[in-house]
């Protein structure tokens, strides 16, 4: 297995923190650099960057671009795509040491296509035409590109955590009750730390044999388990200490038709929200579990810790 570095994009998320962290417990077969639009203090392994500067990346001869390397982002795919164009257009000698390109779109380019509201279409529009650019820009240098879409992330890494799960944890600390369909639908949340695995090890076969450079691969990824939206509350709820006020929070299954008819004046005011309101009985699940790709046991979920 030869040595890489690791060019790192979104270092300041939950999956970038959890990724170095596993890069750096196996500090003899990696090295890495990190890059985020707010660094923050005390992070000398971190870089200032901005997607739309391409020109203060890697300057020419810089240490960085001249050794084996591959890009792992979690930041948004649809500036990173458009950065990897420009860049190879442009300064194609500071990619003279890349070897692929592993990026994270989302599971919303699939489980969104079919939306009524102009929002969530426009997403699946931005993340399909991105995942489309960042594929012909590999092919066009003669790289693999793995493009992972994973479902609703989660969890606390370091200093970062997410704001999804963690904002129904919110929600449930202020209210004492919450209303919810009678049948929900299922959900296969995967923690940050499960999705930095996976990452990895898509990095570990590269290394080991390297992939078809014209073959571009999209893998759709969940957690380990599936289970459906009330489950996935409760599931929480029970793994807070006993004084979180979240555990308090009583959830009421009511008919599926009355849950949509009180949900209706939503409609009025976002029709985004409304969507998201009806998605709660839609399974939004079936994707690859984590530790299939990771090769790691397989973790139940809630996978700790959580953000709040």
């Amino acid at each position: 297995m030869r040595h890489l570095h690791f060019h790192l994009f979104g270092a300041a998320t939950p999956a970038g923190e959890a990724f170095r962290e596993l890069v750096y417990a196996e500090s003899s077969l990696w090295s890495l650099s990190g890059y985020s639009r707010d660094p923050g203090k005390q992070r000398e392994w971190m870089h200032r960057a901005d997607f739309h500067d391409s020109a203060a990346f890697f300057p020419v001869g810089d240490s960085r671009c001249r050794h084996d390397s591959l890009w792992i982002s979690f930041a948004p795919i649809w500036l990173l795509a458009p950065f990897l164009q420009q860049l190879a257009a442009r300064h194609p000698e500071r990619l003279q040491g890349l070897r692929g390109v592993i990026a994270c779109s989302s599971s919303s380019v699939i489980t969104k296509r079919f939306a009524a509201n102009q929002s969530d279409r426009k997403l699946v529009s931005r993340l399909g035409a991105a995942e489309a650019q960042l594929s012909a820009t590999c092919r066009s240098l003669e790289i693999p590109c793995r493009i992972l879409r994973p479902t609703l992330v989660y969890g606390q890494v370091g200093p970062y955590g997410d704001k999804n799960l963690s904002r129904l944890m919110a929600i449930m600390s202020r209210l004492p009750c919450l209303l919810l369909p009678a049948n929900t639908g299922l959900r296969q949340p995967i923690h940050a730390r499960q999705l930095a695995a996976v990452a990895l090890q898509r990095s570990r076969q590269l290394a080991a044999s390297g992939w078809d450079p014209m073959q571009a691969e999209c893998i759709a990824v969940g957690g380990d388990t599936e289970l459906s939206y009330t489950d996935m509350l409760k599931s929480l709820q029970g793994s807070l200490p006993q004084a979180d006020p979240a555990r308090r929070c009583r959830l009421l299954s009511i008919p599926n038709p009355l849950f949509f008819l009180l949900s209706a004046p939503l409609l009025l005011r976002s029709a985004k929200v409304f969507e998201a309101v009806l998605r709660m009985s839609a399974d939004l699940s079936g994707f690859t579990p984590a530790h299939l790709l990771s090769g790691e046991p397989p973790q139940p979920f809630p996978v700790m810790p959580l953000a709040r």
